[in-house]
């Protein structure tokens, strides 16, 4: 036999093929018995409406994306299983439990990785202050959702990911090991993560009485640059005994760094980065991070988008990072 059509499934409930359609759409009234007769019996025949039909029929196509403008360097890196790759896993399964594609827009070496290709809307990963993909999703008139803050467009519906906060735990711990002169690096680009990590060190170094060494570096250069700038920076700086490396392959830079110049991690410098991913876990000594509940984000995300999608705003606070802390800061380790 061949698949069950609306037309089979019509003839069996004793209704019109319009009454199923509008069984399985919503889009009119239908009695609650007979909708439920006519999902039973779909069940049993093995019939499925078909989503190309609903998509023409509600003007949308099913399917939502997920894209970041971070460089390739720093969104996928080597292995391809970072901070980006861990938000699309948890966003597709939260996606698919409500019957919604998610389709992943990579990183792009040449930054133009998102084609012409229509959503019905758009989450988009630590945007930068004007980021193009915000204008180009804007242009097409696609509800777009932030995991974090767009700089300068409270407008823009988002996940606060509590960036200061982050920034805070790491420090203090750094500090509550026994570092006294700790530096940090960040990213150059205008992103909300970036420059809330910057204000919070300086706030916490002024709180502290420590010379603040602040350096943001293009996340372009990836691991290679954290490399080069962190054996700079310990060299110029024999006093600093703990560093904050927001992002992860800066981080592992560092540490490279560290290990060229001889400074024992962490008994001479102790290290931290905010990503708790493969870099982290697998550096030796393994890194302390923290972990940012990325898939309890990564479905806020989805449900802020497809209320934005049904008309509704909204906004979201993720929830507290928890430190994970490991040998790369830990005294007497």
């Amino acid at each position: 036999m061949g698949r069950p059509t609306i037309s089979d499934l019509a003839k069996a409930a004793g209704v019109s093929p319009t009454t199923v359609s509008h069984a399985f759409s919503g889009r009119r009234h239908v009695d609650p018995e007979t909708r439920e007769r006519i999902h039973r019996l779909a069940r049993e025949i093995g019939y499925h409406p078909s989503s190309l039909a609903q998509g023409l029929r509600s003007g949308r196509t099913g399917i939502i994306a997920l894209a970041s403008s971070m460089p390739f360097a720093v969104a996928a890196g080597p292995s391809r299983l970072g901070f980006l790759m861990e938000i699309a896993a948890s966003a597709a399964m939260s996606a698919l439990t409500r019957d919604i594609a998610l389709c992943l827009i990579p990183p792009h070496p040449s930054g133009q990785g998102h084609g012409r290709a229509g959503f019905d809307g758009v989450i988009l990963v630590e945007p930068t202050r004007d980021d193009p993909l915000v204008a180009h999703f804007e242009s097409r008139k696609t509800p777009i959702v932030s995991i974090g803050t767009v700089p300068g467009r409270p407008d823009i519906a988002a996940v606060d990911l509590r960036s200061r906060e982050t920034a805070f735990l790491l420090l203090d711990h750094l500090a509550a090991q026994g570092s006294r002169h700790i530096a940090v690096l960040t990213g150059a680009s205008p992103r909300t993560s970036h420059a809330e990590t910057g204000q919070a060190y300086l706030d916490f170094a002024a709180r502290h009485g420590m010379a603040p060494v602040l350096l943001h570096l293009d996340e372009a250069g990836g691991e290679e640059l954290g490399y080069q700038e962190a054996l700079r920076l310990l060299a110029e700086n024999p006093s600093i005994d703990g560093l904050y490396a927001s992002v992860d392959a800066f981080a592992s830079g560092a540490v490279r760094a560290a290990r060229a110049l001889g400074r024992a991690v962490p008994d001479r410098l102790r290290i931290a980065t905010r990503y708790d991913g493969l870099r982290a876990k697998l550096s030796q000594p393994p890194m302390t991070a923290v972990d940012l509940h990325l898939p309890q984000i990564a479905e806020a995300a989805v449900d802020l988008l497809l209320a934005l999608i049904e008309g509704r705003s909204g906004s979201a606070v993720a929830a507290l990072p928890d430190l994970i802390a490991r040998r790369s800061s830990l005294s007497g380790a």
